[in-house]
């Protein structure tokens, strides 16, 4: 059986070019960060997930929905943009309440900066997509032990409203937080 280890992203702006490949036991970054955005959907007493696909970036983990930007898009324009790709949603009031920064390794420049967003209004109706499938969990049923590490320090203060900006340090393979540094306002 044949199968493809690494998968690479090239991504080439006026400057310079950004190459990042992933596999599931490296995270590797070259020259510098990818920013991105999550977005946490709210409807009541419940927050829309999304479980994310074999082959993808962070797959077999539940996440917020959301993707890198693409040059020159705003973080508010790359969040609506995303979450309608991947959800099918149109979001009304996406609420820029921090950003986080991760590592995976010991460096000097994070791997992705990543600006974080809440949702209360919206319209359509949630769809699965390649990039995986949805599901509303209640907030106090958030299967944090399916998700990403840090998602337990930062999500909790950020669904209440509150501003966050964190910083999270993985091991290469991204398997293990190893630190994090958190402020809530």
């Amino acid at each position: 059986e044949y199968r493809v280890w690494f998968e690479c992203l090239i991504i080439i702006n006026q400057n310079s070019h950004d190459t990042i490949c992933y596999n599931r036991k490296r995270i590797i970054n070259h020259d510098s960060n990818m920013r991105a955005t999550i977005c946490e959907i709210l409807n009541g007493n419940k927050l829309l997930l999304q479980l994310k696909s074999t082959g993808k970036f962070g797959e077999g983990k539940w996440n917020g929905p959301g993707g890198k930007l693409k040059q020159d898009e705003t973080p508010v324009e790359g969040v609506k943009r995303e979450v309608f790709e991947e959800t099918g949603l149109t979001i009304l009031d996406p609420e820029h309440l921090g950003s986080i920064d991760f590592y995976f390794g010991e460096k000097p420049k994070p791997d992705w900066t990543t600006y974080v967003f809440r949702v209360t209004k919206y319209t359509g109706e949630p769809r699965d997509s390649d990039e995986g499938i949805l599901r509303w969990f209640r907030v106090g049923k958030i299967p944090y032990k399916k998700m990403w590490a840090d998602d337990e320090y930062w999500l909790p203060p950020l669904l209440e409203g509150k501003r966050v900006k964190g910083t999270f340090w993985y091991n290469e393979e991204g398997t293990e937080l190893v630190r994090h540094e958190l402020s809530v306002g």
